[in-house]
C-alpha cells in the first residue's frame, strides 16, 4: 500500500484530439492548442491549463518535429525558443513610414488641438476621438503575410528600421499566426514592445545576483532585450506587446475607424490594451487623461501620457500631415517623473529588520507633482555601482507613491570637492556594530530588536504574531503606542503589563484590556518551536524553528550547540548556523530568554531524538476539512515524520491530503496527476512508521 502511494502517477492524456499515429494531424492539433493556450496566458491573462500540461504538449510537438522535420513551420510554437546568434541586424525599409506624433502638455494645448481638428474638418458637432495610452517602450512593425508573421522591424528613423524578426518570435504575446480563417494577404501591425514593472524588477534582481549591470528603467530593459544579437537571450526576458496602429493592408477591407481596427485586431488574436475609449470633444479628451493620470501608478506597465486620434479614417485622411507628423493625432504627456538636483548629504536609515539603507538628502526639487527632498540609494553596493557622491548633480525619479530614487549622476557637473559615501561602522540608533555577511548586499545593525529601538516594533509584532506566541489583540497600533510611550522595551515587558497601563492607551476599553491580559496569560503555554520562531532570529523561519526543536528537544541543548552541531540539523546551512550562534552569543538575547522563562512562559521539552525518515523528501498539501484532525495537527504529524507541508500544489508535491469541501487545490492535484489521499490513508502511513 505504501509503495503504491509513493509511485509516480501516469500523465493524463488529453481528449478530443487526433490519434497519436496520425502524426501530421496530431502536429496540427498540437500547434492549434499551444497557440490557443499562449493567447489565453499572455494576451487574456487567463491561463486555460496548468503549466505542466502546457509543457507536456510542447515537448510532444518538439519530439514530433524532430522525428518529422517537414512538420516544422514558421508559425510553430517551437520556433519561439530563439535560434543562433546574429552577426548584425539587417535594415528593413517600411512600406508605409512610421512617423512620430506631436506632443501636448497643458489643457490649452488640447483645446488648441481640438480647435484645429474642427477647423480642418469644418465640423459642426463634437469630433469623435480614439483615446489610448502612450506606452514607454519600443515601437515595432509586425508584417503578416497570409496570416503568418514573416518580419518584424524597429521604427528606426521612420523610413527604415532594424530587422528583429528572430527576437520578436520569442515574445509569446505576439501571435505567429493570426486567428482568422480569411487573413489579409499583407498586414503591417504597428505597436509597442514593453516590459511590465514586475518583470522589470525580476530581471534586475537576476542581474544583481549575476553581478551584472542593472537596467535603468523598463523601456531600456525592453529595448536592450529586443536588440540582442542572440535571440536566446531575448527569449529569457518577459516582453509584452500592444498594437495601436496599421501600416500596409492588402487583401482585406480597411475598417472605418481606429477603434474598429483595434477591435479587429482583438478578433485576430493580436494584443490590444484594454485601457482605451472613444470620446467626444475637449471634455472627453481631458476626462480620459485625468482618469488615466489618477490610475497611472496602479497600471502594470510604464506610460508617459495618453494619445488622441481622430477616430474615423476618412477624417484622418482629410486632415493629413504636417512636418511629417499627423494633424489628426496628439500625445498628451504627463508631467516629468525625473528631474535634476544636488545631493547635499547621504545618511543611513535603520529599518525594522536592522537593514541599513543609504538615503540621499537632496536640494528640494519638484518631480511629478511633489517636492522631493530625500531619495533612496538602496544599499552600499548600489551607491558604489552608480558612483553617487555628496555634491553630485543627479537624476531623481519618482513614480506615483513610490519612494523617489537616484537614477544616476551627471559626470560633467561633478564638483571638485565631491565626497564619496562611507558606510558607518556602528548603528546610528544604538551604536551596535554594523555587520555585512559575505553573501548579502545589505549591511545590518547587529543590535537586533532587543537592543535597537529602530527594530523594536517589528520584532515585537513578530513575537505576538499568530504563528509565533499567538497573542490575540496586540496589533500594530497598540504595539506602536506601547513602544512610543516606553511602556515596553522588550518582549518580556509584555508579561508585566497591568490593567491600568492598558486602559490608559488610546481607544482601549476595559473589556479589551481584560481580553489582552487573558491572551497574554494563555500564550505562556506554548511549544518550543513557536518560542524559537518568536525570538526573531535572523534566517530562522517557522520551518527551521520546528527542525531545531525536533533535533535538540529542549532549549538548553540548543543554546549550548556549536555551529558544527547546528549544521547537523536538517535544512540548516552555514549562513543560518552562524546567524543562530550570533544571536545566542549576545548576552542581551540570553537575558531576554531568561526573563521570558521567569514570566512563566513554558513548553514541553523532550530528549533529543533521531528524526523519523518515513516522509523524508516528501511534500504534502492539506486541503478541505479532515474528519478528526485540524490542519495544524495533521501538519505537525507530517513534519514529525520528516515531511514538509506547503500551501500550494505544484509538480514537486508528493501528496495532497484532502478532506470535505476541498477546492481548487484538489482540482489542480488531479490535473497534475498528484496522488490524493484522505485522513485514513495518512494515518495508516504514519502508523506504519511506528512498527
Amino acid at each position: 500500500m505504501q509503495t503504491n502511494l509513493f509511485s509516480e502517477a501516469p500523465d493524463a492524456e488529453p481528449t478530443g484530439h487526433p490519434a497519436s499515429q496520425d502524426w501530421q494531424a496530431r502536429a496540427a492539433w498540437l500547434k492549434n492548442e499551444l497557440h490557443r493556450h499562449n493567447h489565453a496566458y499572455y494576451v487574456l491573462d487567463n491561463p486555460s491549463i496548468p503549466d505542466a500540461e502546457y509543457d507536456r504538449l510542447f515537448r510532444e510537438l518538439q519530439e514530433l518535429e524532430q522525428t518529422h522535420p517537414g512538420l516544422i513551420t514558421p508559425d510553430s510554437p517551437t520556433q519561439r525558443v530563439g535560434g543562433a546568434p546574429l552577426s548584425q541586424f539587417k535594415q528593413v525599409r517600411h512600406s508605409v513610414p512610421m512617423l512620430s506624433i506631436n506632443n501636448g502638455f497643458s489643457d490649452e494645448d488640447i483645446v488648441g488641438f481640438n480647435r484645429r481638428v474642427c477647423e480642418g474638418l469644418a465640423a459642426l458637432s463634437p469630433v469623435e476621438y480614439a483615446a489610448e495610452l502612450k506606452f514607454d517602450g519600443l515601437a515595432i512593425n509586425l508584417r503578416y503575410e497570409n496570416g503568418i508573421l514573416v518580419q518584424a522591424a524597429t521604427r528606426g528613423d521612420g523610413a527604415a528600421g532594424e530587422d528583429v524578426t528572430a527576437n520578436i518570435r520569442t515574445v509569446r504575446a505576439i501571435p505567429l499566426r493570426l486567428r482568422s480563417d480569411n487573413p489579409p494577404a499583407v498586414l503591417d501591425v504597428r505597436g509597442e514592445v514593453l516590459m511590465f514593472k514586475a518583470d522589470f524588477e525580476r530581471l534586475n534582481q537576476r542581474q544583481r545576483e549575476a553581478g551584472q549591470k542593472e537596467f535603468a528603467n523598463p523601456r531600456n530593459a525592453a529595448a536592450g532585450s529586443l536588440r540582442q544579437l542572440d535571440p536566446r537571450i531575448t527569449s529569457q526576458r518577459s516582453l509584452r506587446f500592444y498594437a495601436y496602429g496599421i501600416g500596409s493592408l492588402e487583401g482585406a477591407q480597411m475598417p472605418e475607424s481606429h477603434s474598429a481596427l483595434l477591435d479587429w485586431y482583438v478578433e485576430c488574436g493580436i494584443p490590444v490594451c484594454a485601457e482605451r475609449a472613444t470620446v467626444e470633444g475637449v471634455d472627453g479628451l481631458l476626462g480620459f487623461y485625468r482618469d488615466i493620470e489618477v490610475r497611472r501608478t496602479a497600471l502594470p506597465y510604464e506610460i508617459d501620457g495618453v494619445v488622441y486620434k481622430v477616430n474615423r479614417f476618412e477624417q484622418q485622411k482629410k486632415l493629413g500631415f504636417v512636418s511629417r507628423a499627423p494633424r489628426f493625432a496628439l500625445a498628451h504627456k504627463f508631467p516629468a517623473q525625473e528631474a535634476l538636483t544636488v545631493v547635499q548629504g547621504i545618511e543611513v536609515q535603520v529599518g525594522r529588520t536592522g537593514a541599513l539603507t543609504p538615503v540621499a538628502r537632496l536640494k528640494p526639487v519638484f518631480v511629478s507633482g511633489v517636492t522631493v527632498t530625500n531619495a533612496t540609494l538602496h544599499n552600499e553596493d548600489e551607491v558604489q555601482r552608480k558612483d553617487i557622491q555628496i555634491g553630485d548633480t543627479v537624476i531623481v525619479r519618482r513614480a506615483g507613491d513610490v519612494i523617489p530614487e537616484v537614477v544616476a549622476f551627471v559626470p560633467e557637473l561633478r564638483p571638485a570637492d565631491a565626497r564619496p559615501f562611507v558606510m558607518p561602522a556602528v548603528c546610528p540608533i544604538c551604536n551596535s556594530p554594523i555587520i555585512r555577511l559575505e553573501d548579502e548586499a545589505v549591511a545590518r545593525c547587529s543590535g537586533g530588536w532587543v537592543k535597537c529601538a529602530a527594530q523594536r516594533k517589528g520584532g515585537l509584532l513578530h513575537f505576538v504574531s499568530r504563528r509565533a506566541m499567538d497573542i490575540e489583540g496586540l496589533g500594530d497600533q497598540l504595539i506602536e503606542q506601547l513602544v512610543e510611550r516606553r511602556i515596553i522595551t522588550t518582549a518580556a515587558d509584555l508579561y508585566k503589563l497591568g490593567f491600568s497601563s492598558l486602559v490608559e492607551l488610546d481607544r482601549m476599553a476595559e473589556k479589551s484590556a481584560g481580553n489582552i491580559l487573558a491572551a497574554l496569560e494563555k500564550s505562556k503555554k506554548t511549544t518550543l518551536a513557536r518560542f524559537i520562531y518568536a525570538l526573531g532570529i535572523r534566517h530562522v523561519g517557522e520551518s527551521t524553528a520546528k527542525e531545531l526543536a525536533r533535533h535538540f528537544g529542549n532549549l538548553d541543548a540548543l543554546l549550548a550547540a556549536s555551529e558544527e552541531q547546528l549544521l547537523q540539523v536538517a535544512d540548516i546551512g552555514p549562513v543560518v548556523a552562524r546567524s543562530i550562534r550570533m544571536f545566542i552569543d549576545d548576552p542581551l538575547n540570553i537575558e531576554l530568554i531568561e526573563q521570558l522563562r521567569a514570566s512563566g512562559v513554558t513548553w514541553e521539552e523532550a530528549a533529543p531524538e533521531a528524526r523519523a525518515q518515513t516522509f523524508a523528501g516528501k511534500t504534502f498539501v492539506l486541503t478541505g476539512t479532515l474528519p478528526n484532525l485540524t490542519r495544524e495537527q495533521a501538519a505537525a504529524k507530517i513534519e514529525a515524520a520528516g515531511g514538509k507541508v506547503t500551501g500550494s500544489v505544484s509538480k514537486k508535491t508528493s501528496f495532497v491530503v484532502a478532506g470535505e469541501d476541498a477546492g481548487s487545490k484538489l482540482e489542480k492535484a488531479r490535473e497534475l496527476g498528484i496522488p490524493v489521499i484522505g485522513e485514513p490513508e495518512l494515518l495508516a502511513l504514519l502508523e506504519a512508521d511506528t512498527h
